[in-house]
């Protein structure tokens, strides 16, 4: 519990109409997507300057109050949840765009800005910011910042850390540094890259040069439709195995098509599983690799081929496949988002697997997914009013993660490990792994206070020396053995 000598200084430190303390608007800061799990932190600060958020997190360093930086609170995987005793930084009104550097193809934000906000500002000028999470008009550059964001078109574009030149960073000490440079090729370790998906463990972002790409010439989009979802991750695979490189390749099953056309009306074809194509460059390119994608398709039993033929078709089709997250709750009151990778090639196998598992449970499993780089996001679908049907719906969801791993996979693609998937990383990586993160993690804040017990599997202090160590049986066992 913060002492009321604490909570003057923060007041001082960000203004009056910068601190929560009442219990009511605490609830907004008491979980992000995630809901399952929900922690009310003992105060919430909202800077406006790097100056304010430097100085909290000094008072936070000084006194060992454990604190959250939280962007837009649409995380999944519980990684802005508050610590016990500690407070949330919400760099909300952090929310300008200090520069924009066409020449050098570069825009300077804060972390509050929305992720949207950037294409908006240099669109005229035909560029974009590339990372589109689906989220994406809501969701903050500071959250994709520590979560290694994605989205549909990272397949040829990249996740946020490749457009992520420079940093200025409040460390847990509260001092203020700069990691990368605003050149594409600074010289010594890679202390940005370290920095991007670090999920908000080594510091607070509060400035962050981003780069900008020039929008092609053309760019098109296919809609497939098959009658299965195994059908159509084996175009998938087919077309990874052409000699092409999509923009994007996403995946809709039956469910979430169902769900998305409620909520948008996309004019989806009703079908068992939807594969979308984009391809973008120069137009003698695109059509050549457009003739190429349909004919794969075509191979492998497509029973509907369309392009967009306008901006504004296309803009719907990208509508509904990212409005399929939200609109599950159109078809099912619950449901769990996980965000396993797997190889591409194993798509088919991987989509089978889950299938089988999902009827042996008893509970439906929407598939919807960047089935380009293998990232899924299969949605478990469950009712909570329903006695034990989460916790089925929970060990089913981490049954799925361990199947990607056992697979040559991860865990998460873009989502994070957060609080949610801290056993799952300790079945990925063995106890040397960790320990070497650990030291990462420890040369940053050795004092354990920037969003501590995230993302390791157990509990872990900087003073500690290696040892024995017994895992929880969900980081070891195999699938079989705890299902």
């Amino acid at each position: 519990m913060l002492r009321r000598s604490q909570i003057d200084e923060l007041r001082t430190a960000v203004g009056a109409d910068g601190l929560i303390t009442g219990n009511n608007q605490l609830q907004t800061y008491e979980c992000d997507a995630l809901t399952n799990f929900r922690i009310m932190p003992d105060a919430v600060v909202l800077p406006r300057t790097a100056g304010q958020t430097q100085a909290v997190v000094r008072l936070c360093a000084r006194d060992k109050i454990p604190f959250v930086s939280r962007g837009a609170g649409t995380g999944l995987s519980g990684g802005a949840l508050p610590a016990a005793g500690g407070i949330v930084i919400s760099l909300a009104r952090m929310n300008r765009i200090l520069d924009v550097d066409l020449a050098n193809r570069q825009v300077v934000v804060e972390p509050g800005v929305i992720n949207a906000h950037v294409t908006q500002r240099v669109a005229a000028r035909g560029y974009f910011y590339a990372p589109d999470p689906s989220s994406q008009s809501v969701c903050t550059i500071g959250g994709n910042v520590a979560e290694n964001a994605g989205g549909a078109h990272c397949l040829k574009y990249g996740f946020t850390t490749t457009h992520v030149l420079a940093l200025d960073v409040v460390l847990p000490s509260g001092e203020l540094m700069q990691l990368g440079a605003p050149t594409l090729d600074a010289p010594g370790y890679d202390l940005a890259g370290v920095f991007v998906g670090s999920e908000g463990t080594l510091g607070v972002a509060t400035k962050i040069a981003l780069r900008i790409v020039k929008r092609p010439e053309v760019v098109q989009t296919l809609l497939a439709a098959f009658d299965s979802i195994q059908v159509a991750g084996q175009t998938v695979s087919d077309v990874i195995a052409s000699p092409m490189l999509p923009s994007a390749m996403e995946i809709m099953d039956e469910l979430s098509i169902q769900a998305a056309e409620a909520a948008v009306h996309a004019h989806y074809p009703a079908c068992k599983a939807l594969l979308l194509v984009e391809l973008d460059g120069p137009c003698s390119e695109v059509e050549e690799l457009m003739r190429a994608v349909k004919e794969l398709c075509r191979n492998n039993g497509a029973s509907e081929i369309r392009v967009a033929q306008s901006e504004q078709e296309r803009a719907l089709v990208w509508k509904g496949r990212k409005a399929a997250f939200a609109a599950m709750g159109r078809i099912s009151p619950n449901y769990i988002v996980q965000d396993g990778v797997i190889p591409r090639t194993a798509l088919p196998l991987l989509l089978d697997e889950i299938e089988r598992l999902a009827t042996a449970a008893g509970l439906r499993v929407a598939n919807v997914f960047h089935a380009g780089d293998g990232n899924l996001h299969p949605l478990v679908l469950y009712d909570r009013a329903v006695a034990g049907q989460e916790e089925k719906a929970v060990e089913l969801s981490y049954r799925i993660l361990r199947l990607c791993v056992d697979h040559g996979g991860s865990i998460t693609g873009e989502h994070g490990v957060g609080r949610e998937k801290q056993e799952a990383l300790g079945y990925m990586f063995a106890e040397p792994d960790l320990a070497t993160m650990q030291l990462v993690r420890c040369a940053f804040d050795p004092e354990n206070i920037a969003n501590p017990d995230k993302v390791f599997p157990r509990p872990r202090l900087c003073a500690e020396k290696p040892g024995p160590y017994t895992p929880h049986p969900l980081e070891t066992a195999g699938i079989a053995e705890i299902f």
